[in-house]
């Protein structure tokens, strides 16, 4: 239909303008949601996002315009990609650089000159570098060596406090070399080392007293609490064709109780006791009562050690929850995995492993001088044995290899794709290998990288 007359030429230029604009804006409006349709339809998103707090609820969901710049950043070439984790783990040190040094080779975590390999993924300690042995200010600036290291590559370097390093923050020496202590020059020297100095600031910067590893990015970077404290949210491919990103096609990723949601490994020096209270959430609650005891004990004026003079225990200022986190029942002393009945061992774990969001609990602490432990199937994993000379324990190290890789099926994608998930747990030692769990199972979801 023509446009009505009119007699003032401006106007009639604005309707002979219009069709020509009409059309500009069709093609511009659906060039661009053409890519994005095409990006939704090869790749899901998945967004890690804060719940909305009171002051910004009004802003909660985004809005489309943030979702689009988001979207733009999506590489589909990856969504289907298989996934891959290494693992390595090692028990108590007590001093000995040399025979650390020879673990740390023949499980591959660093090459012939005690460097990084960049082979391994994580590699966790579990405490219980110092005591017992004269290589505590070597061992720990090898850690953080590591550390360094590991992070230039994309690697990560977990590492602990055990009991003993929690021993000395007191002021309890009983296991203290005085040839150690010489390494140090003296007495003052090497509390102030262990306080304020290097080595109590690489405590208290760069280990905990537990972690949470996932074995799968889906559940977050390693000490991701559990349960969630934050809403992951996905970007469901907009079917009905509309022009514009609807809050129904945001949805929460089901990170408790979904097919990964215990997809996750937990370390700790002693163990996680199935009576200990401040289990969850999880490693959260623990590692915030470890930095504020550790704190306390760091900024008190250091006590004369013992022995000879009286033991001084915690602080005054030290809270209820503190002094059990350092009791036979809390994470650092716990014995039971290793003391317990095998039928009440594998009964009590299913419990933790529910709280703690997990699939394992592997530790430190309680030494078995031939082999590292497995219990129930591989649930329980107790990894002393002693690597120090002065127990001379059999050298060992803890390996998992994960892989999740997509099975190739044309009807079944997105939210009903197939994958094939495998965990393989192994004893490594000097000169062979034992295979502790090789898991397999299928497990459906939108898990795309």
């Amino acid at each position: 239909m023509a446009p009505p007359q009119n007699n003032h030429p401006r106007f009639s230029r604005i309707w002979a303008l219009l069709p020509a604009a009409c059309v500009l804006y069709y093609i511009h409006l659906n060039s661009v949601h053409l890519q994005l349709y095409s990006m939704l339809h090869h790749a899901y998103t998945e967004h890690l996002m804060r719940p909305p707090s009171s002051q910004d609820r009004t802003s909660y969901p985004v809005t489309p315009e943030a979702l689009t710049q988001e979207l733009l950043k999506i590489d589909d070439s990856n969504s289907l990609q298989p996934f891959t984790r290494h693992i390595v783990a090692i028990g108590d040190l007590h001093g000995d650089l040399p025979n650390a040094l020879r673990v740390l080779k023949f499980s591959n975590v660093v090459n012939d000159e005690g460097n990084w390999s960049g082979n391994v993924d994580f590699f966790v300690q579990t405490g219980d570098i110092i005591d017992r042995g004269d290589d505590t200010i070597k061992l720990f600036k090898l850690m953080e060596k590591l550390r360094d290291q590991a992070h230039t590559t994309g690697g990560v370097v977990l590492s602990h406090l055990g009991n003993h390093e929690w021993m000395n923050a007191i002021g309890d020496w009983r296991y203290v070399y005085p040839s150690e202590i010489k390494t140090f020059g003296t007495v003052e020297a090497r509390q102030r080392m262990i306080s304020t100095g290097s080595i109590g600031r690489a405590w208290a910067n760069n280990y905990t007293v537990a972690s949470r590893l996932p074995l799968h990015p889906y559940l977050g970077p390693p000490n991701t609490p559990y349960p969630p404290t934050r809403s992951r949210l996905y970007y469901e491919q907009d079917l009905d064709g509309l022009e514009h990103l609807e809050t129904s096609h945001m949805h929460e990723l089901d990170l408790e109780s979904g097919p990964l949601s215990h997809a996750a490994l937990s370390f700790v020096h002693g163990g996680l006791s199935p009576t200990y209270e401040a289990l969850a959430p999880f490693p959260d609650k623990i590692n915030e009562l470890g930095t504020s005891l550790l704190r306390k004990l760091q900024r008190r004026e250091q006590p004369l050690p013992h022995p000879p003079y009286p033991y001084p225990g915690l602080p005054q200022s030290a809270t209820v929850e503190e002094h059990e986190l350092y009791d036979a029942n809390g994470p650092l002393w716990y014995r039971g995995w290793a003391l317990e009945p095998e039928e009440k061992a594998c009964a009590d774990v299913e419990k933790v492993l529910k709280t703690t969001g997990t699939r394992r609990m592997i530790m430190g602490h309680t030494p078995d001088f031939h082999n590292i432990v497995s219990r129930c199937n591989g649930k329980i994993i107790i990894i002393d044995t002693g690597i120090s000379h002065a127990y001379g324990g059999v050298l060992s190290a803890l390996s998992i290899h994960y892989t999740f890789t997509p099975i190739v099926d044309s009807v079944n994608t997105g939210a009903k794709q197939r994958w094939s998930e495998r965990e393989v747990v192994s004893a490594l030692y000097e000169e062979h290998q034992e295979v502790i769990a090789d898991e397999q199972r299928e497990v459906v979801g939108d898990f795309a990288a």
